[in-house]
This record gives C-alpha cells, structure tokens and sequence, in this order.
C-alpha cells in the first residue's frame, strides 16, 4: 500500500489516494504511471510518514519538481518560503513554550488563553 497525490497543470496537488505497492507493476506500468494515464492527470507518489518529498501531499499543497517536494499552502500572505521549503512568519515566533497564534493585520504572535 502506497499513497499518491494527483497534481494538476499549476503543480497543485487536487487529489490524494492509496493505491497499490510503489513497487508493483499495473500492466507493465508503475503505480505513478498508470494511475496517472488512468485519470489523465500526473500522479506523483507521496509519503505518509514523509520518507519522500519532505511532507505527505494534502490538497492544496504545491509540487515543486525541480526539488521533488510538497509545499503546504501559503499559511499568511506575509510569510516566505525558506530554503528548506518551509513558511516562516517575518518575525520569529516566541520560544517560551506558551501557545500563540499569528496576527496577519498587526503582524505580530498573540499569546492564546
């Protein structure tokens, strides 16, 4: 048992199914192969336990190919996107163990509770 996520032309991914074994054969095919003609759509596998492609595709997340990745959605138009292909907040999230949350119109964390 596998997972694969289905991309489409923007690189973003709009499905995410189990399927067979990586290392089957459907028809002569890989599992990334055939589901892919069987839906016309490029099928890239993706791992649960993020073994492969940095994290496991959700829907609306982006495949870089040139780095063979999945990116999480944009969580904040402030937020860039670091060499590790990670959001980062434009200022650092406090390190003292309590609970925030990111304030987009202030751009700042707000401590939760």
């Amino acid at each position: 048992m596998a997972h694969y996520a289905f991309i489409d032309d923007n690189n973003v991914v709009t499905e995410v199914i189990v399927g067979k074994d990586e290392n089957e054969l459907l028809d002569g095919l890989t599992p990334e192969e055939w589901y892919g003609n069987f839906r016309d759509q490029r099928c890239v596998r993706t791992s649960y336990n993020g073994n492969i492609r940095k994290q496991y595709a959700g829907i609306g997340y982006t495949y870089n190919e040139t780095a063979d990745v999945f990116i999480r959605p944009q969580p904040f138009p402030s937020w860039v996107l670091d060499s590790n292909y990670d959001w980062q907040a434009p200022i650092e999230r406090p390190a003292d163990g309590k609970g925030y949350t990111w304030d987009e119109a202030n751009q700042s964390w707000v401590l939760v509770g």
